[in-house]
């Protein structure tokens, strides 16, 4: 099976350019302010329009305001939204856009029985962080922790070019995400570790 790859937190169109051209298949805009790597509906708009067909936009928000949301929507028309706080499911439905949840390994003692609360749901990413807290930390998680899921896997946290094949060895996922680990800085995007990173992947798969 070909690992999908999202690369997110991106903020700049050189980025962007890079990513796809490294055919990867989603990238993800962080809409939550106070997240390092908040870009706004306006500039992410023009980031939006420099995807080609068949690359996804995804918006990721935490706890946010149906209002912010909405604009967001607006103005950036992504594929789909990627919830990261505690939204419930009844909030996540209601946008009418397909979603991703996002599971927070390091406080979720049971996630097969978090995940299936959100029926709705088109994935599960499953991230480092606690409840509440944010993702994009560098921190891994003990990957032998992955359930069974009633839908596709994205693996997150702390992957980089170094470690991303032992993770889809051990994990299988749908999909992998990275934000800080193809980092110079956050929101800033290194084209040398885009690259590696995909390689990684493309390697694994093999």
């Amino acid at each position: 099976m070909t690992t999908r790859i999202k690369f997110c937190g991106l903020t700049r169109i050189e980025d962007v350019r890079a990513a796809v051209a490294l055919g990867v298949d989603a990238i993800g805009f962080v809409f939550a302010r106070r997240s390092r790597r908040f870009v706004e509906p306006g500039h992410a708009a023009a980031l939006r329009d420099a995807l080609p067909p068949f690359v996804s936009a995804v918006a990721l928000f935490m706890d946010d305001e149906p209002d912010w949301i909405e604009q967001v929507i607006g103005a950036v028309r992504p594929d789909l939204l990627q919830f990261h706080g505690e939204e419930t499911p009844p909030f996540a439905a209601r946008f009418a856009r397909p979603y991703l949840k996002a599971v927070p390994m390091a406080s979720v003692g049971d996630a097969a029985a978090y995940a299936r609360r959100y029926a709705d749901a088109r994935g599960f990413l499953l991230d480092s962080h606690a409840s509440g807290g944010a993702g994009g930390s560098g921190t891994v998680f003990d990957w032998s922790a992955v359930p069974r899921l009633p839908r596709p896997v994205v693996l997150a946290g702390g992957l980089d070019a170094g470690n991303v094949a032992q993770a889809i060895a051990q994990v299988k996922p749908y999909a992998v995400d990275v934000s800080s680990g193809i980092e110079l800085a956050p929101g800033l995007k290194d084209a040398a570790k885009m690259r590696a990173f995909v390689e990684a992947v493309r390697a694994a798969d093999r």
